[in-house]
This record gives C-alpha cells, sequence and structure tokens, in this order.
C-alpha cells in the first residue's frame, strides 16, 4: 500500500477556513485518482471530493461544491483540500484514500489505501 499521511484539521467557528494536506509515500499509487472522504460519529463515511492526477479534473459531492477546493501537487505527491464557509455540519474526521479501482470515485470501497484521519471540529 501507498502511506497517506493527512494533516492540517483543527478547531474553527462556522464561517472560517481549513486547509488540510495529504501526502502520499511509498510506492507510486494505482488508479489515477486521489480522494477525500469525512466521518462524523454515528454516520457513514460519506464522499467530500476527489481529483484525477493526471489532468486534474475534480469531483465534489454536492454539500461542499462551491465551499471546497481539491488541488494536487504532483511534484510532492500531495493533495490538498481547501475548505471555506465552514458549517457545524462539516465536523467530521477528514481521511485521503488513493489506490482507486473501480467506476465511481463516490464509493469509499473502490479506494484500497486510506490515511489515518485527521479531526475537524467546526463550532457554531
Amino acid at each position: 500500500q501507498v502511506q497517506l499521511v493527512e494533516s492540517g484539521g483543527g478547531l474553527v467557528q462556522a464561517g472560517g477556513s481549513l486547509r488540510l494536506s495529504c501526502a502520499a509515500s511509498g510506492r507510486t499509487f494505482s488508479g489515477g485518482v486521489m480522494g477525500w472522504f469525512r466521518q462524523a460519529p454515528g454516520k457513514e463515511r460519506e464522499f467530500v471530493t476527489a481529483i484525477t492526477w493526471s489532468g486534474g479534473s475534480t469531483f465534489y459531492s454536492d454539500s461542499v461544491k462551491g465551499r471546497f477546493t481539491i488541488s494536487r501537487d504532483r511534484a510532492e505527491n500531495t493533495v490538498y483540500l481547501q475548505m471555506n464557509s465552514l458549517k457545524p455540519e462539516d465536523t467530521a474526521t477528514y481521511s485521503c484514500a488513493a489506490d482507486f479501482s473501480g467506476i465511481s470515485v463516490r464509493r469509499w470501497s473502490n479506494y484500497g489505501s486510506w490515511g489515518q484521519g485527521t479531526q475537524v471540529t467546526v463550532s457554531s
């Protein structure tokens, strides 16, 4: 597996911003896609966003579209998640994922490697 390490989580007030990072190391990840998912206590893991590594095509869930932006630095093997206009309902553990295999980038089960997650808490 490729190793994924997230950073950048924390506590922020509603309306604020955070930037998450996910650095990939080890072997080159497969599938050409990296994604971000989140999971709040008592809820299922939820797709947030994904990006294709070569062309930079992006995909967003409706709940974050217009507020979050995913980007990647191919030289640094790092993907970023810029989160603006944060809401209390964005509170969750955010994890990045790689080694994509399948059709839909929105299905968490189509990713084979995961980071440990970083906590994002948005206070009202």
